[in-house]
């Protein structure tokens, strides 16, 4: 191991003495590299998330370089150059910032000498709590005292001894709305942006969304003013050196000190301290007694403002333990190691989800399979791992035979990409995870799409997917639907399927659009000219009872038992808001009858989201089939009306075009009939959003976040449909269901 020293104009916290000529500069660089040589080979390092540190005495050369006794024992630290940027850094210089507040706080160490990515430091005498003290373990009282002075000694640091600030810093210096405003900022730019190409597909498969830490900048709240000072901003239980009895506490590894409100510092301190839940208020009360007598105004709006602040430490902890624990994959990826990473991923998930407002936290299964993909497609990548490395292992469905353009190692050429794929190719729905990855089997984009495994969808599908896409392409109809080229399941019990991408050619800067507003003319067009030639699909394969019964009686079926198989809880609430039970609903829903139509094979669920725009005289795709079946072609159009907002002139436009493309057998009576069906979709719509109003189920999907939020007046149809009065109890009940 060799080392260049870079000697500074005055070397930081030694003696003063000329730079050196070029035999004495190589004579120094031959000296420290020795010594620093020594320290890598002697093992007893502390090993840190952003360094390796060594203790070890001072040789007679560097004693005699250092001023110091011989024997003299100091730190050496290296920045580990293979650490994940996971923090925060105001300033790049620890030594600067040591320099800085030695006055102040003259027991932290002091730089003697450093390189780019190596210093030497004093040693701190003592121990650090975490080995007197272990996590999760109260502190003894004493040691809170001493905790909350060390606080109040930072206080007192002047910001004119300081290194200069960013340019982005606040300029008012006791705006704490800024303060909070800028660190979520900086957690974006710092942590998540620059992890992105390696991990930005996993943390979207885990359903952190890109802009969530965007999101929460949008939503910093007032607080109250606090001036700024000097913040330690990594207080654990490591970084604490109880040294002895008499002298008072203090701390190490200044690396990632800021400047800023008093009351973030607090925050970090609770979180990465690991206190008992019994001790937090104890903690409070003393930094707020010793700041309190230190700098008063730094208290102002500690009981407000404190848990914003927490909300943040969790929210931005999210990144750094879900890569810290993927990485530890690559170090050993026994399934011992996977069982611990999923467990740390999922407490991170759960701490991160109010503050981020993450709506479904996945399970350990997702989580284990999500990880395990990520690991596999980087197999290629990772050398003397520990443990087995993960490979890309599947097993091909044999209900599905191999297309010949899209044949085995390209299907592992897709499952290879899955893993490794940038955020924008990573497409979380209510019901599957899709990944878009490029092909150069086929030299286009594919979709490997796979069903969440711990998703309860109220709304069940009937037929099989790959199976109705199979259909109707070997029907040869005029209809835009993506085309299924494998079914399989690979590693850890992970069903998938892999269909051509439906959207743009270049995936990466431009992605697919939708209707969401409603269908232009030409589109309301194109998609009643395929819900007609899905009339030509031969429906017998798919489903050979269909048509054997009525569709309207077994459709109005589904609906009853849908609410009766709702939680207790979603339940509860539909009677408060004055919606009637299973055995009610289905008396009244006796008297809505229609005449009886042909059956067709249906998409079932023709929501915007599931129309993705192309630039032909189809003018849509089609996508998302599971839930297709077989039943009344006039339900389609009307379910796609109530999904979608339509004007009346396309509604209108629409069934005119519907009525003059199919025979009477598909379309008989429907100017009666179609307001029975739209009074069904009210009602079943009224049930099921209220479900995942009390569930939190699926919130983060836009189509559902839409249907939510115009909740009150779908309960108000739908009341009213049912020929039902509206309770004066609704408003309360319905506004803290939605709270």
């Amino acid at each position: 191991m060799s080392f260049r020293l870079v000697v500074p104009e005055q070397p930081v916290g030694a003696p003063r003495y000329p730079r050196p000529f070029a035999g004495e500069r190589a004579r120094l660089d031959t000296t420290y590299g020795e010594f620093i040589g020594q320290a890598a080979k002697s093992g007893q390092a502390s090993r840190g998330h952003h360094n390796q540190n060594y203790v070890l005495p001072l040789t007679k050369p560097m004693a005699r370089l250092l001023k110091r006794s011989v024997g003299t024992s100091v730190t050496v630290r290296i920045r580990r150059t293979e650490a994940l940027p996971v923090v925060i850094r105001t300033w790049q210089n620890e030594a600067e910032i040591l320099d800085a507040i030695k006055e102040v706080l003259p027991h932290v160490p002091e730089c003697l000498v450093r390189w780019d990515h190596v210093a030497i430091h004093s040693y701190v005498e003592g121990a650090p709590l975490s080995s007197i003290c272990g996590n999760g373990k109260p502190v003894d009282t004493l040691l809170i005292k001493e905790l909350a002075d060390l606080f109040a000694q930072m206080a007192q640091v002047r910001r004119g001894v300081l290194p200069p600030l960013p340019s982005v810093w606040p300029r008012n210096h006791t705006d704490s709305q800024a303060f909070l405003h800028t660190l979520v900022h900086l957690a974006d730019q710092q942590i998540r942006k620059p992890n992105g190409a390696v991990f930005g597909g996993l943390f979207a498969a885990l359903g952190i969304p890109e802009d969530a830490l965007l999101r929460l900048a949008e939503r910093v709240p007032a607080m109250a003013r606090r001036p700024y000072s000097l913040l330690h901003a990594d207080l654990h239980r490591d970084n604490l050196i109880v040294y002895d009895r008499v002298s008072p506490l203090t701390c190490v590894d200044w690396e990632l000190a800021t400047y800023g409100d008093p009351l973030h510092d607090l925050a970090i301190h609770l979180v990465r301290m690991q206190y008992p839940a019994h001790q937090w208020g104890e903690v409070i009360d003393a930094w707020a007694e010793a700041m309190q007598e230190a700098r008063p105004a730094a208290v102002s709006g500690l009981a407000k403002d404190l848990r914003h602040y927490l909300a943040f430490e969790r929210a931005q902890s999210v990144y750094p333990d879900v890569m810290r624990a993927a990485r530890s994959l690559e170090e050993s990826s026994t399934s011992t190691r996977l069982e611990a990473a999923t467990a740390e991923v999922r407490r991170a998930l759960e701490a991160a989800a109010e503050p981020l407002q993450l709506r479904n936290v996945p399970g350990e299964g997702e989580i284990e399979r999500t990880l395990y993909r990520w690991l596999a497609s980087r197999s290629d990548q990772v050398r003397g791992g520990r443990g087995r490395i993960a490979k890309v292992v599947w097993q091909a469905d044999r209900r599905l035979a191999e297309c010949p353009d899209f044949p085995v190692h390209a299907v592992r050429e897709a499952l290879v990409a899955e893993g490794a794929a940038a955020a924008g190719r990573v497409f979380k729905g209510t019901a599957h995870l899709n990944t878009a990855v490029w092909s150069t089997s086929i030299d286009a984009p594919v979709v490997v799409r796979r069903k969440l495994p711990d998703v309860c969808r109220r709304e069940t599908g009937f037929l099989s997917e790959h199976a109705v896409l199979r259909a109707i392409e070997k029907a040869k109809v005029a209809v835009a639907a993506p085309k299924v080229l494998a079914l399989g399941e690979s590693y850890l019990n992970d069903p998938f399927a892999i269909h051509t991408y439906v959207g743009p050619r270049d995936i990466d800067d431009q992605p697919p659009s939708h209707p969401v507003h409603g269908l232009l003319p030409h589109e309301a067009d194109g998609l009643v000219d395929q819900l007609c030639a899905l009339t030509k699909v031969g429906y017998k394969q798919l489903d050979p009872a269909a048509g054997k019964g009525a569709f309207n009686d077994w459709l109005k079926g589904q609906l009853v038992q849908l609410v009766g198989d709702l939680p207790k809880e979603s339940r509860q609430l539909a009677r408060l808001l004055g919606l009637p039970d299973a055995g009610r609903l289905e008396q009244i829903l006796a008297q809505y009858e229609v005449s009886h139509r042909q059956p067709v094979l249906l998409h079932g669920d023709l929501n915007p989201w599931n129309l993705v725009r192309r630039d032909d005289h189809l003018a849509l795709t089609i996508i998302d089939w599971e839930m297709a079946l077989v039943g009344d072609p006039l339900y389609d159009l009307v379910r796609h009306m109530h999904l979608t907002p339509t004007r009346k002139e396309v509604r209108d436009r629409m069934f005119r075009r519907w009525e003059l493309a199919l025979p009477d057998w598909y379309t008989r009576n429907w100017r009666t009939d179609w307001r029975v069906y739209r009074t069904l979709e009210i009602v079943r719509s009224a049930y099921i959003d209220l479900d995942r109003i009390v569930t939190g189920a699926s919130l983060d999907a836009p189509n559902v976040k839409r249907a939510v939020d115009s909740y009150a007046v779908t309960l108000a149809v739908a009341t009213g449909a049912l020929g039902l009065p509206v309770r004066s109890t609704v408003k309360p009940h319905l506004a803290r269901a939605l709270a």
